[in-house]
């Protein structure tokens, strides 16, 4: 496995891996917030909807990076 070259990339795939780090905790506290802030199923699937669309983000995100690493 090779480092990445440009400091853009390398900063870049810290964000990507703090998105998907955040989405997955979002998933899993999805309950518990949605009972502590009141708004029931609602609530909760909005909250399990923020974290897909942040997994299909760093998914989109991650692909572009690897195209352009792989041009290199």
């Amino acid at each position: 496995m090779t480092t990445p070259t440009d400091p853009d990339t390398g900063r870049q795939g810290r964000i990507i891996a703090i998105v998907i780090a955040c989405a997955g905790v979002l998933s899993i506290l999805a309950p518990t917030l949605a009972g502590i802030l009141g708004g029931g199923y609602r609530l909760e699937m909005l909250f399990y909807l923020m974290s897909l669309a942040g997994f299909i983000w760093s998914l989109v995100v991650t692909w572009n990076l690897w195209q352009k690493t792989k041009d290199k």
